[in-house]
């Protein structure tokens, strides 16, 4: 059993709001969640996923919900849309706190008819997969909040050991995965979890002309994961029309699928990219769908730079649900093609930024585009950071440091 960095702030919400919804890619550990907290709070657990729930739930919404008595766990709630606005009528004749825990496979911020009927009595917190911290049970903290503007020497960071890393990058963070050490094994859940999102919920979801052609953009975008989207090249590499190829594009958003990264663009002076990054949003759903194993990266070494920066973006996603800042996460890229992977951002606007590297080894070029953000952000700029699989913690100049990747894993506090 996982330790969730998240469920203290689940808990604080459920004493105050209504409705609290746990939203995640599936098989990322909601219903487990969902299911301990059922047990210690005395709170009744039924599951979409059983037919004879389902069919209630889908006959008559507004029956279903009244004939819920106490607090009630809810589990892949999004299988029957309608009961959104069941709840509203139940939570609006009483506001009970924490009455209603739901837990959704869809991301219910781009299915606004859901989100709109529960403004204002809802919470969403997202559970993602494991983060490293979780998988190696270390003690809850923010590392992104640390990197934001954290002291440096408040931790001491292991030596980032190759072995180590390539692990983390090839099995990720999916529960199921990282408890099956064998590749074989862990390639035939990621088959399955494929099988089950893109061949079922893609149906219940969206009506497709063809099924085969969802799987296929999935593919084609993994080899995209950390570059710039694009449209105009996907839709004459993937033969889709750009309209079709943009609403499967938001289907598999959906689905925790795939991550749009925004770009950021506060200084209107400045001629900047404003297209967003895309990625997958697990390093080892990456690895699966781009073939990439200890032997290619062995052949292949460039294949590696991908794939750590989508690591990096994992973490970082995972950090974020439960910054106590309540960072933002953005990319920042020139039109003369200096960029910055990751850009954190608080409430003031202050800006740390973080560029990612796979080499162990580092120098000055590394630190360009932190430079530049520095240089034309001096206002804004908290510090620059590279990540990097090497040893130590070191200094590269006024508020920029080298920090290594093991950072996610490895760390004592001092």
């Amino acid at each position: 059993m996982y330790t969730r960095h998240i469920t203290p702030l689940l808990h604080e919400a459920l004493t105050d709001t209504p409705v609290v919804l746990l939203n995640g890619a599936r098989q990322t550990g909601k219903s487990t969640l969902a299911q301990t907290l059922a047990k210690t709070q005395q709170r009744r657990y039924l599951t979409l996923d059983d037919h004879a729930v389902l069919a209630a739930a889908q006959s008559d919404p507004a029956g279903f919900i009244a004939g819920l008595q106490g607090k009630v766990a809810l589990d892949e709630v999004q299988r029957a849309p309608a009961l959104f606005l069941a709840i509203k009528a139940a939570v609006d004749r009483d506001r009970q706190a924490g009455r209603f825990l739901l837990t959704g496979s869809a991301n219910v911020m781009l299915l606004p008819t859901l989100a709109d009927s529960l403004a204002g009595r809802m919470e969403v917190l997202s559970l993602l997969p494991l983060s490293s911290a979780e998988i190696t049970h270390s003690p809850t903290f923010n590392w992104a909040d640390w990197l934001f503007d954290g002291a440096l020497d408040s931790v001491t960071i292991a030596p980032c050991e190759r072995s180590v890393l390539l692990e983390r990058l090839l099995t990720g963070g999916f529960p199921e995965a990282v408890g099956r050490t064998q590749t074989r094994r862990r390639a035939a859940w990621f088959d399955n979890y494929l099988q089950a999102i893109l061949y079922r919920d893609v149906r219940e979801l969206a009506r497709v002309e063809q099924l085969s052609e969802i799987p296929h953009l999935l593919q084609l975008l993994a080899t995209r994961s950390a570059k710039l989207l694009n449209f105009a090249e996907l839709s004459r590499t993937s033969g889709l029309a750009q309209s079709t190829l943009k609403r499967y594009f938001t289907l598999l958003e959906t689905l925790f699928l795939v991550y749009r990264l925004p770009a950021w663009e506060r200084n209107l002076g400045k001629r900047m990219v404003k297209a967003p990054k895309i990625f997958l949003p697990d390093s080892g759903l990456l690895a699966h769908l781009t073939h990439t194993s200890l032997e290619r990266i062995e052949h292949e070494p460039n294949v590696l730079g991908g794939l750590v920066e989508t690591f990096v973006l994992s973490e970082l996603l995972k950090h974020l649900t439960f910054s106590a800042q309540r960072l933002l996460l953005w990319h920042y890229r020139t039109q003369s093609d200096i960029e910055v992977d990751f850009v954190l951002e608080n409430r003031a606007g202050k800006l740390t930024g973080i560029e990612v590297k796979a080499s162990a080894t580092i120098d000055a070029k590394d630190f360009k585009g932190l430079r530049h953000l520095q240089e034309t952000e001096p206002t804004l700029f908290q510090r620059g950071i590279v990540l990097y699989s090497g040893r130590e913690v070191v200094p590269f100049g006024e508020r920029l440091f080298a920090v290594p990747l093991s950072l996610w894993w490895g760390v004592e506090k001092a």
